[in-house]
């Protein structure tokens, strides 16, 4: 493959590339390239999500480059400070050591084990003494960090900012000088990072790596970027029916934005769903198609048949319509009671109608009766109401 076929690929789905002549150097040297994205293992799942990375690290991978997956084992410990408008709180070293282990096992789903090198941060961090953290800290300013979004609104917000998070961007900079990367990847979110990485390469003499940012994928909400802690995610090793079914809730147009990120469909095969969307047909039939799609990938076919079969049967079952109205509902605190969630999506005309229709048996969540009338629904969810026999409403709160 020429230096620009393989940039033509490299580009496809990329938000940016800094700097995209240094890149075509890089690949113009026909030596493999050292290809870094880390990761910090803060929740014990990765989603659909951080598959947008893993799917060009596998691209880069097939092209014949070396894979360097990073996990943040000590700076997992610090916590990402990346669009917290409050400190994270820190997690134990047990804690991120049962995290790492399911990485490894998960990130082989889409990557090849016989030439993906794992790396933990700790190997070099741990023989870091305080003299060389100090002389690492002396590498960035104050005034600089403080050009970071997040810090820059946590400080004119009077919120406090931990010195321990100044030392993220710089640990994570270093990861790219301990491992000599000639290319970063990592979210649109983690572009400040990406760069300060850079800035150290060039401090310590080497070449400066190439940062590729990806776009962030956002949650089953629709608003939030895809996180476990939000409870808006799709992981990828949950059962391929929860999977399946989590996918179809997606709505209409927010799935052409899961489709463009996490589709291995070329870029013409997706223009013919919207050209066929377009002409009439059904979205839903295209949702199933991809759905299939991403099941298949993590599962295998069999079982994306068979989670297609049981989502049909469960709709028949609870005689659900396949088009029904989608909403978002977005409040104030972090749960709304059922009955005012009804009355806000339109299903009834009061609180108290709602609580009557609850008491008759008559108020259904994705098929499932609810009795409670006390029931609250939290932030970041996406369900199936159901109020009598024909009023069906998709309603995400966030």
């Amino acid at each position: 493959m020429t230096t620009a076929d393989a940039l033509i690929q490299i580009k496809q789905g990329v938000h940016e590339i800094l700097l995209e002549e240094e890149l075509r150097t890089k690949l113009a040297s026909g030596k493999p390239l050292r290809i870094k994205a880390g990761f910090d293992p803060t929740a014990p799942d990765l989603h659909l999500g951080h598959t947008v990375l893993l799917n060009k690290l596998r691209q880069f991978q097939q092209l014949g480059h070396t894979i360097l997956f990073l996990i943040g084992d000590f700076t997992g410990m610090i916590g990402d400070p990346t669009g917290k408008n409050v400190t994270r709180q820190s997690l134990s070293s047990e804690e991120v050591q049962e995290n790492a282990r399911t990485y490894q096992e998960q990130i082989y789903k889409i990557l090849d084990p016989d030439i993906t090198q794992i790396c933990f941060n700790s190997e070099w961090m741990n023989k870091m003494d305080a003299s060389g953290l100090i002389k690492l800290a002396a590498q960035h300013t104050v005034a600089r960090m403080l050009e970071r979004d997040d810090f820059h609104k946590r400080y004119n917000g009077e919120q406090p900012i931990a010195i321990h998070e100044f030392l993220y961007p710089l640990i994570q900079g270093y990861d790219s000088v301990a491992l000599q990367a000639d290319v970063e990847l990592g979210g649109t979110d983690q572009k400040f990072n990406l760069l300060v990485g850079r800035e150290l390469q060039k401090h310590y003499g080497q070449t400066p790596q190439v940062v590729l940012t990806m776009p962030i994928l956002e949650g089953l909400d629709g608003v939030q970027k895809m996180s476990k802690s939000l409870g808006n995610y799709i992981g990828i090793d949950e059962p391929a029916d929860e999977m399946f079914g989590k996918l179809m809730s997606v709505s209409d147009i927010l799935m052409w934005r899961y489709i463009e990120l996490l589709s291995f469909k070329t870029p013409a095969e997706i223009e013919n769903w919207k050209k066929l969307v377009e002409e009439g047909a059904n979205p839903r039939d295209i949702k199933v198609e991809f759905a299939q799609e991403i099941v298949a990938r993590f599962h295998s076919q069999q079982a994306a048949i068979q989670a297609y079969e049981q989502f049909v049967a469960r709709f028949k079952r609870h005689e659900m319509p396949e088009d029904m109205p989608e909403m978002t509902l977005t409040i104030e605190t972090e749960e709304i009671p059922i009955a005012n969630l009804l009355k806000q999506a339109g299903l009834t005309p009061s609180t108290s109608e709602a609580i009557r229709m609850i008491k008759q048996n008559a108020v259904k969540i994705d098929g499932e009766k609810i009795t409670d009338r006390d029931l609250k629904i939290p932030q970041t969810s996406t369900h199936i109401y159901q109020v009598g026999k024909r009023r069906f409403a998709r309603v995400t709160v966030i």
